[in-house]
């Protein structure tokens, strides 16, 4: 018998108990509380490790009597093994009221030892004579006086198990064999196996992993309670073994039928009221009564899918059209419980599996590496969560993470403040930067697909792209995927698109509005699932619809697809992302021009066409290119001899001295030394620029970029200039300026930065829509610094 075990409820441990004749077996020393064992001449004895004493005995339940064996524990001549129970309570845990200490009570059906319980069935006990002892199961020969107290100890030892406890209360709970109803698992479970290939896992390993290895291992389930509440199990018994008939029943019109009543009330004690004479009985004495059971809570759940519409008593039509269900989630645990419930019900009483998908999450962790739990209390508060970082951060962050791909997570404050910073603040910062603009334009923007800028079909081409992937992840029900692929995208969105059309914008080019509203508004379609409610506030600003979750899904199709042009731009923004690492090494800010930036490729040629998005975006005067990469760096190759060893054997040391004394080369774009191709993952192949100081490689290896970073007092001064050009914005921004407004400009500086903004004036005044700009001594205005670290004070305007 393999009981289910309880929700929540820590697996109890197993005891092998022996019957009459059956064979020695040495004890296998197991983990959990400690426990003693004593084996003697006259059997064995297993015990408790001694503790304080139970504040009360258990009967011995007539299941666990053996022949030979008599109730309450008296000796029987000629007796052989027999398994006595007993009851302890745990350490910490009060006497239980109605049980005095060191004075057993007989426990009668119906006479719970709690008196605020009086009259219901005793969770644990049935009727039978009160057993005298200490917790734990005791195994011992019941004919012998004692073999302790013989003298005739051979062996004590001590292994400590786990031990179950009620979920709710923690309660230390006490397991014992009992008579019990089961499912036939074992029957069809070939079948199971069959059926659940049909199945679309998320994450596919589950398939044939942990589900699959469980249903193919699947054992007969049983399926009845030994409680009060709960559904009682339908099947009536003759209380005569001379008589003996059982009556199942499938309907409450089956049971008018037989007892003459109908049932209003299906659960106990008013199920238990209906009795009949037993028609096999011509005595006419015995009597049918319901048996005392009721069924496991998992035998309802996984009945979920037809007993929520009363199949088959109604909605029988609806039913087979629309099971098995689509789509079903629930944490990993459920590939024993509610996933494996229903799926036995299903193959068993419709031959087809409950579900077509289902995605089955990791475990929630608290900030202290134990499972989330409301006792515990070891989370994020969800009310401070909310009013702090609103409760799309949540959302994002749970959906964003690992425990959608099996994997377990740790709820922190922390990995939610990163939803916000990483996601959110980008998506709302190009609503606002569009709103800005457009307000101060006056321009009513349109959908439009049609532009002829290049950053413009680039982000048309990129927004295709997202669509498609997206909409591909979420069938697949790979949800962090997706949100990895809309956070790829706000980067393309916010950090190349936006600042590199920032001129365009202020310029009112008509074009770029209509180019982001069209971006933006799919990009809110798109996002909705995922962030609705930040997605629903900008679409409504945005259309000044009612909603975008009443909107349709976009389609790919209505953007411009080129791959090309997406794939060269996104190798642009790598070469530029490598040239801002290589200037923040050294210590170069970005507002401080330098001469030149040499970009070694293959791609070379590709790149050449944004060449003037990359000197404006690393700020430098000349960009080249070339793809004579071995002029500016050198390929080294590395073998990984645990990888390559099991497949050469020995040859792998000719191949490391080959490969150290440089005798390779790249053949079909794998290396080849001493004669042996190796394979993916036997090698590491790295480009290292033969320049370190001030190159850096990039991604993929493919080439370098190289900076030339001396400063030259000409491209000294105009870093200060456009530091200064910084200060003045944030004047405007401190003094709530609107970005259209004209302004006078006092400066207060050293004579140093004095003359770079001289020498840059039109360009000083261009960027800050200066009417004039002024140098003077002791202004008390907006301070900032400059340069390195020197400080300017600066006062604007309104004119």
């Amino acid at each position: 018998m393999d009981p289910a075990v309880e929700p929540g409820a820590r697996r109890r441990p197993r005891h092998r108990v022996r019957g009459a004749g059956a064979r020695r077996r040495p004890l296998r020393r197991r983990r959990g509380p400690a426990r003693r064992v004593r084996q003697g001449a006259g059997g064995v004895r297993a015990g408790r490790h001694r503790a304080r004493r139970g504040p009360g005995r258990a009967p011995l339940h007539p299941a666990l009597r053996l022949p030979g064996r008599a109730g309450g524990g008296e000796r029987v001549p000629g007796a052989r093994r027999g398994v006595r129970h007993h009851r302890g309570r745990h350490r910490d845990r009060p006497p239980r009221p109605g049980l005095r200490r060191g004075r057993p009570e007989r426990l009668q059906r119906g006479r719970h030892p709690d008196r605020r319980h009086r009259g219901r069935p005793h969770p644990v006990h049935h009727a039978g004579p009160a057993v005298r002892g200490r917790a734990g199961l005791r195994r011992q020969q019941v004919g012998d006086p004692g073999a302790e107290g013989a003298g005739v100890v051979l062996r004590q030892d001590t292994y400590t198990h786990s031990y179950p406890h009620c979920w709710r209360c923690d309660t230390p709970l006490v397991y014992k064999a009992v008579s019990s109803w089961f499912v036939a698992v074992t029957q069809f479970k070939d079948r199971m196996v069959e059926l659940n290939q049909q199945i679309n896992w998320t994450p596919g390993h589950i398939k044939d992993g942990s589900f699959g290895k469980w249903l193919a291992n699947a054992r007969d389930w049983s399926i009845s309670r030994n409680r009060f509440w709960g559904s009682p199990i339908p099947v009536w018994k003759s209380d005569d073994p001379n008589y003996p008939r059982v009556d199942v029943y499938g309907s409450l019109a089956d049971l008018e039928r037989d007892f003459g009543v109908r049932l209003t009330d299906l659960h106990r004690p008013a199920v238990d009221e209906l009795v009949r004479p037993n028609p096999d009985d011509p005595t006419g004495k015995s009597m049918m009564r319901r048996v005392p059971e009721v069924l496991d809570c998992w035998f309802e759940s996984g009945s979920m899918p037809f007993a929520q519409v009363h199949y088959p008593f109604e909605n029988r039509e609806w039913f087979e059209h629309h099971y098995p269900g689509d789509f079903i989630v629930e944490y990993i645990g459920q590939t024993r419980g509610w996933f494996y419930t229903m799926h036995v019900l299903a193959t068993a009483l419709f031959d087809r599996p409950a579900f077509r998908n289902c995605l089955s999450h990791g475990i929630l962790l608290g900030s202290d590496g134990r499972k989330m739990s409301k006792s515990l209390r070891n989370y994020p508060d969800v009310y401070h969560v909310f009013d702090s970082y609103g409760s799309d951060a949540m959302r994002w962050m749970l959906m964003s993470s690992p425990v959608l791909r099996g994997g377990d997570m740790a709820v922190t404050e922390a990995g939610i403040r990163d939803a916000v910073r990483q996601v959110l603040l980008p998506l709302w910062n190009v609503w606002y930067f569009f709103s800005l603009y457009a307000n101060a334009d006056g321009y009513s923007a349109r959908r439009r697909t049609d532009s002829t800028h290049l950053l413009d079909r680039y982000v048309l081409a990129k927004t295709n792209e997202l669509v498609s992937t997206v909409q591909a992840q979420l069938d697949a029900y790979d949800i962090s995927g997706a949100c990895a692929t809309v956070r790829s995208y706000l980067d393309a969105l916010t950090n190349w698109y936006v600042r590199r059309s920032r001129d365009r914008f202020w310029s009112g080019d008509a074009d770029a509005f209509d180019t982001l509203w069209t971006v933006l508004e799919t990009l809110c379609r798109v996002v909705a699932p995922l962030a609705p409610l930040t997605a629903e506030e900008i679409w409504r600003g945005l259309t000044g619809e009612r909603s975008v979750h009443l909107t349709d899904w976009p389609a790919a199709d209505e953007f411009p697809a080129d791959r090309e042009l997406v794939a060269a731009m996104d190798a642009t923004r790598d070469v530029c992302s490598a040239a801002l690492s290589l200037r923040k090494a050294k210590g170069l800010r970005v507002r401080l021009p330098l001469s030149r930036l040499t970009v070694a490729s293959p791609r070379a040629e590709q790149l050449r066409l944004f060449a003037d998005l990359v000197a404006d975006e690393v700020n430098v005067k000349a960009v080249e290119f070339t793809d004579e990469v071995s002029a500016y760096c050198q390929q080294v190759l590395t073998v990984v001899p645990r990888a390559l060893g099991p497949r050469v054997g020995k040859q792998v040391q000719q191949v490391i001295k080959a490969v150290k004394a440089g005798e390779w080369e790249l053949a079909d774009g794998a290396p080849v030394a001493a004669g042996v191709t190796l394979a993916e993952g036997e090698y590491e192949l790295r480009l290292v620029a033969a320049d370190a100081e001030r190159s850096a490689p990039l991604p993929g290896g493919e080439g370098v970029v190289v900076l030339d970073t001396e400063v030259t007092p000409e491209l000294a001064a105009e870093g200060l200039a456009r530091d200064v050009v910084r200060v003045v914005q944030q004047a405007r921004r401190a003094a709530d300026l609107d970005i259209s407004d004209r302004i006078v400009v006092s400066v207060s500086a050293s004579e140093e930065v004095r003359a770079a903004v001289a020498a840059h004036l039109d360009f000083v005044a261009r960027e800050v829509l200066a009417e004039s700009i002024d140098f003077a001594e002791g202004v008390e205005g907006f301070p900032g610094e400059v340069g390195d670290g020197e400080r300017v004070t600066v006062t604007v305007r309104r004119v």
